[in-house]
């Protein structure tokens, strides 16, 4: 089955909220080797201006891939995850995952399009804490296409 380009401009429900917590934070940044006090120590978070730990920019991932799993999951949209290349990602941070965030996040399919046999699907997630915008991620997976 081929990818379904009526997915275009579709929007899937919400997934969350999920608790953040110092502890989440603190785990996420020793994964991936952010050394920063902020992501680690109140105090020092405090004192560069935040109101508690603050998560390395790329956090914000596990929340994209949360949303978008209903979209890569949903049989209708025609994605074999076992053929599927992530091609780019980006993140517009408008403010820091902060412990105490309640994270949403929803995730719409931009465009599909095909190139040399294989779909390429751009898909945006909104990230907020309440009606707060946290970051705004894009990605681009490719969805190889037959042997």
């Amino acid at each position: 089955m081929p990818v379904n380009e009526s997915f275009v401009g579709r929007t899937f429900a919400p997934v969350g909220p999920y608790a953040v917590d110092a502890a989440m934070i603190a785990a996420f940044a020793a994964a991936v080797g952010a050394t920063d006090p902020v992501h680690t120590d109140a105090a020092a978070a405090r004192a560069a201006g935040y109101r508690d730990v603050i998560a390395p920019p790329t956090m914000a991932v596990r929340f994209d891939q949360l949303a978008s799993r209903a979209y890569v999951q949903d049989p209708e949209a025609g994605i074999d995850y076992s053929r599927v290349v992530h091609g780019e990602q980006s993140f517009v941070h408008h403010r820091p995952i902060t412990a105490g965030d309640e994270i949403t996040a929803q995730t719409t399919v931009d465009s599909i399009r095909s190139a040399g046999g294989h779909a390429m699907i751009s898909v945006r997630t909104e990230i907020t804490a309440g009606e707060q915008p946290v970051t705004t991620t894009t990605s681009t997976i490719v969805v190889r296409g037959g042997e």
